[in-house]
């Protein structure tokens, strides 16, 4: 009789036991969603660049005159993007690993891939800034023109182009897991290939790298990592979702012990 009293007592607690083990969770996943949500915000300081950047990639820097501030504020916001960006995938890993961990990882190497990229950018762009003020005058003119030419095509992969593929992975595992609103994932399912469109024109001359059309076709991947943003570091992840996940590796737990 005993014996039965403390089976029922057991299964009694048991709702008490998963409610527990959920605050501890929920309280995890929301400084998780709150990280992820800051970092995608910090990698829109580097929007500035358009304009620091116009003079240091001018025909006639080397030669001219006057402070690198900006060409060096530049750099080090793109240095920054780069960190924030590796930053996102390592740091909602632990979550979207659970929906799928090769795609999880994946986004975490195209992201370090992009980092990469942006950091062999802004290696260009200082590389200009180092001949001006190593004196190379007219000679320097030649290699400063390649160097700001690399830089735009580096750009052009690193920023034109991984973005699409950063966006589609984080879109689909997000659209599968309902950790946010499905139509938010939509638009990072969407943005990726008009993203990739818009690299494809540039490549083949149909349209400019600095024009509206590219502009434009960047637009909905920018849309949707800066809404994710505010929506992680405001609202976190979706609690229905978080629950059905909670659920589900407790069934999975129980089959184990089984």
């Amino acid at each position: 009789m005993n014996i039965k009293n403390k089976t029922t007592i057991s299964e009694g607690d048991k709702p008490m036991t998963t409610n527990r083990q959920a605050a501890p969770r929920a309280a995890s996943l929301r400084k998780i969603a709150l990280a992820a949500g800051l970092l995608y915000l910090l990698t829109f300081v580097s929007i500035p660049t358009l304009a620091l950047y116009g003079q240091v990639k001018s025909a006639n820097y080397i030669t001219g005159a006057g402070p690198d501030t900006a060409a060096i504020i530049g750099g080090i916001l793109e240095i920054i993007v780069g960190l924030a960006g590796i930053g996102t995938a390592v740091v909602l890993f632990p979550v979207l690993k659970k929906q799928n961990e090769v795609l999880a990882l994946g986004l975490v190497a195209s992201r370090v891939l992009e980092a990469s990229t942006i950091f062999l950018g802004v290696a260009f762009i200082l590389s200009i800034v180092a001949l001006r003020q190593a004196g190379a005058g007219a000679e320097g003119l030649v290699t400063g023109k390649a160097l700001a030419t690399l830089y735009d095509r580096i750009f052009l992969l690193g920023q034109s182009f991984m973005p699409g593929v950063n966006d589609l992975l984080l879109g689909y595992l997000l659209y599968k897991s309902r950790l946010v609103p499905r139509a938010l994932s939509l638009i990072g399912l969407i943005g990726g290939p008009v993203l990739f469109a818009g690299y494809l024109a540039i490549l083949f001359g149909l349209i400019g790298q600095h024009g509206g059309l590219a502009g434009l076709s960047a637009l909905p991947v920018a849309l949707f990592e800066f809404s994710l943003g505010v929506w992680l570091t405001v609202k976190g992840f979706n609690p229905s979702a978080i629950i059905s996940e909670s659920a589900k590796s407790e069934m999975n737990e129980s089959l184990s012990v089984a």
